[in-house]
Parts: structure tokens; C-alpha cells; sequence
């Protein structure tokens, strides 16, 4: 099944609304660290109500970290300086959805890491800067969920 990793969030509540999508998925999340806040931030608990001990969390302690221990994955990292839409991508089981923190997104270094076809974006209007993360999330799992037909969810 498709993961979500968030590199170095900021805002709490905005990783508890991811952690109960996780939860409500069976998606994975990987946080990587430096983090905006302490892990068990009540912010964080408050967003994601009861659903931290159904979700599946793994913490980096960096990117490199993280990059090691994904290497057989394809990774795509969702931006706003994507070229390719979401949708126009064939998410396969191992797929990891990368994301960047709320106020800059991700590095040019870490785009200029991966193919650029697996750099993607979800359209908007011109002029537009950004979603909310834990929209942003929702909106891309849900496309790789409803291409695999939904498999463990119904």
C-alpha cells in the first residue's frame, strides 16, 4: 500500500489530521526529522483524536536516513513545482508520497534528487501558493487508494 512521509512538518495539528487519515487507511507515515514540535505535542494528539494507536508511524532521524531505508521504493514528492498531476500517475503498492513542510515545501535539493516525472502536483488555480498539507495528503492517498480499487478498505 502507498506511504505518506512528511520531511521536517511544522504545524502539529496538521500531522494529526494525517495521522488519523493513516489510521483510516492502513497508510503508513513516516516522520522525518527535525520536527516542528515534540512528537506527543498536544496539538498533535488533540487532531488525531483516538486514532494514534491504530496508525503506523515511523520516525527518521534525517532524510538521508529515511532515503536509505527507502531505496527499493519509487518515491514522489508532491509540490507545487511539480510538472506531472497526480492523477496522470500509475501509483504502484510501494509507492512513498513525499511532503514538505507547511510554510516552504520541499528543498530544491531534495526535487533535484529524484526524477522529474516523479515530481508531481495537484492543480490549482494560477497565482495559487498552496493547500493545506493534511488536504493535500488526503487528496493524492485517496487517488493511489481508488486506483488500487479501494482493496483493504471495503
Amino acid at each position: 500500500m502507498v506511504q505518506v512521509a512528511l520531511y521536517q512538518p511544522e504545524i502539529p495539528p496538521n500531522t494529526g489530521n494525517i495521522i488519523r487519515l493513516c489510521a483510516n487507511t492502513g497508510v503508513e507515515l513516516h516522520l522525518i526529522h527535525p520536527l516542528g514540535f515534540a512528537p506527543d505535542d498536544k496539538q498533535v494528539k488533540r487532531a488525531g483524536l483516538d486514532y494514534h494507536e491504530w496508525a503506523r508511524v515511523y520516525h527518521h532521524e534525517s532524510f538521508s536516513v529515511f532515503m536509505q531505508q527507502m531505496q527499493n521504493n519509487r518515491i514522489f514528492a508532491c509540490s507545487t513545482h511539480g510538472r506531472r498531476i497526480y492523477t496522470h500517475v500509475q501509483f504502484q503498492p510501494d509507492d512513498v508520497l513525499l511532503f514538505g513542510p507547511e510554510t516552504r515545501g520541499l528543498p530544491k535539493p531534495i526535487l533535484e534528487q529524484l526524477p522529474v516525472e516523479q515530481v508531481i502536483r495537484i492543480p490549482m488555480l494560477p497565482n495559487s501558493r498552496s493547500l493545506n498539507l493534511s488536504n493535500a495528503v488526503a487528496i493524492i492517498v485517496y487517488e493511489a487508494l481508488r486506483q488500487y480499487g479501494f482493496a483493504e478498505q471495503i
